[in-house]
């Protein structure tokens, strides 16, 4: 069988990835972080800050057009720098309408109010508040918007190192069963032999009568084609070199390489129901450990 193992560079990309940015303006701080793992299509979850939601579209674009596929968790959230401009602002207005209100409630009733009722006042609905939030500037988009990108290159980067760690144990795996088929090899002539010496042994046990040698060579013959697996092993050879093939053409070849294995998968099924030997079994279930590996990870390829 060819060499499968050649040294290429690395293609695929894995659907487990994490991105995370920061942008630091002169009184926020915006942090955008993303998570992915493998789904069968794009499903994309965000939470945005209330400020940047009317760019959610273009957000849910960049995201999508550059991972194409995953369970993807979006975030941006912001933490306010400290400053005169940020701080708790006292609505004074409020407090001198409360002030009144309940100096003349008690003056009416004839009620003392305590020395110390300020903190009171502070505590009256609406009377501290946060700066309201300006527009959103063109300015302040790009740098989010750069932001953005920059998680995503990051998510990006992991997937890739995903990637290579992910083709490494495909070629491994595609490797040992192209390996396996080779081992097969040996035990095809001893089992053609085997067949037709218990045949043999079970018709002169079972029958006293003479009987034609050459018809029943002719029946033995035909029953050991029903066994031949020299198509198998070709088209499961044909099979392993398009999925190396498959991986080395890009990303996004999950889908594909996935079919590959199940074609595989039937292939050495078949070499299983018609090896009727025990050395010939056991590499039948080797080549499908080794498959079932390949199946389980190929599930996380994009």
């Amino acid at each position: 069988m060819p060499q499968l193992t050649l040294e290429v560079s690395i293609m695929i990309q894995s659907m487990t990835g994490y991105g995370k940015a920061t942008a630091e303006l002169s009184d926020k701080k915006i942090n955008i972080e993303i998570k992915s793992l493998n789904s069968k299509a794009l499903d994309l979850s965000t939470r945005i800050a209330p400020m940047y939601r009317e760019k959610e579209m273009q957000i849910r674009n960049e995201v999508s057009k550059a991972l194409e596929r995953g369970k993807v968790d979006f975030s941006l959230w912001v933490e306010k720098k400290e400053s005169a401009e940020s701080a708790t602002v006292i609505n004074q207005v409020l407090v001198e309408g409360y002030y009144t209100q309940i100096k003349n409630i008690a003056d009416n009733l004839g009620i003392t109010v305590p020395a110390d009722w300020f903190q009171t006042l502070l505590r009256m609905p609406d009377v501290m508040c946060k700066p309201e939030a300006t527009e959103l500037s063109e300015e302040e988009w790009e740098n989010v918007h750069s932001t953005l990108l920059e998680a995503i290159g990051h998510l990006v980067d992991f997937r890739k190192q995903e990637g290579k760690a992910l083709e490494k144990k495909f070629r491994e795996k595609i490797d040992n069963i192209g390996k396996l088929l080779e081992a097969v090899s040996p035990y095809e002539q001893e089992r053609v032999t085997k067949v037709k010496e218990r045949i043999i042994e079970a018709l002169e046990k079972t029958v006293s009568i003479d009987y034609d040698k050459n018809r029943l060579e002719q029946e033995i013959i035909y029953y050991i084609e029903k066994l031949d697996i020299n198509e198998e092993k070709q088209r499961l050879t044909n099979h392993l070199k398009y999925f190396i093939k498959t991986m080395e053409e890009g990303s996004g070849q999950g889908k594909k390489l996935g079919f590959i294995a199940q074609e595989m998968g039937r292939e050495i099924n078949t070499l299983g129901s018609k090896s009727n030997h025990a050395e010939m079994q056991k590499i039948v279930v080797q080549m499908k450990d080794e498959l079932e590996q390949i199946k389980e990870q190929v599930l996380n390829v994009m």
